[in-house]
């Protein structure tokens, strides 16, 4: 490379870094003067701009007073009623149930042999004479013949061992308790039976008889 070269190319490396420092220099220059500018700004309107305090909210209203209780009149005293003491009876002492009874079995005696059958005559009492002859219309109570009565009085009697009559009843009435006695009483008065005999041909009862007797009235 030639010496004229060498020196153009010298010339023009320091003319591009003067360049290069003239742009450095103007962007500085620019960049603090913009930035002093806006500081400036910046103060001046913080000088200038005042922030007012925002004013206090009015004070709240006071709520309304309670409303006043009404005045209830208090009910009547009213004096309870008596105390009735009822006296309740005691309950009856609790007794103890009696104890069961001793029920003893006991064997039922054997029944007694039968009575021995009354001993066979070996001859009946026999009436002595006609019995219709005891009673005849001759004995008519006057009192019977008056009021006109009349029937049939069945008697019965018992023959005792002398061969008398005893224990007389009525067993069918006439209708008249006169013709009834008045028989019963004229058969025991008049009435005789031979006393029946045992196997021994002793005296022994005679039995029971029944008759009748019929009441007609006299003609």
């Amino acid at each position: 490379m030639a010496y004229a070269d060498q020196q153009v190319s010298t010339r023009k490396i320091v003319s591009l870094t003067l360049v290069v420092l003239l742009h450095a220099a103007l962007g500085y220059a620019f960049i603090s003067g913009l930035a002093y500018n806006v500081v400036k700004k910046v103060a001046q309107d913080l000088n200038t701009f005042d922030v007012e305090d925002e004013p206090p909210p009015p004070p709240e209203a006071p709520p309304p007073p309670p409303p006043q209780p009404q005045q209830v009149q208090p009910p009547p005293v009213v004096a309870p009623p008596p105390i009735v003491q009822v006296q309740t009876a005691a309950p009856p002492p609790m007794l103890a149930p009696p104890p069961p009874p001793v029920v003893i079995h006991q064997e039922a005696p054997p029944a007694p042999p039968p009575p021995p059958p009354p001993p066979q005559p070996s001859k009946a009492a026999e009436a002595r004479g006609n019995p219709g002859s005891w009673v005849t219309t001759d004995d008519y109570p006057p009192s019977a013949i008056r009021d006109g009565i009349q029937g049939t009085s069945q008697l019965t009697f018992d023959i005792n061992p002398q061969g008398r009559i005893e224990n007389c009843r009525v067993t069918a009435s006439s209708g008249s308790p006169l013709l009834d006695d008045t028989a019963c009483k004229l058969v025991v008065r008049r009435g005789r039976y031979s006393p029946a005999l045992d196997q021994a041909g002793n005296p022994m009862s005679g039995g029971t008889k029944t008759l009748r007797f019929t009441w007609r009235l006299p003609e």
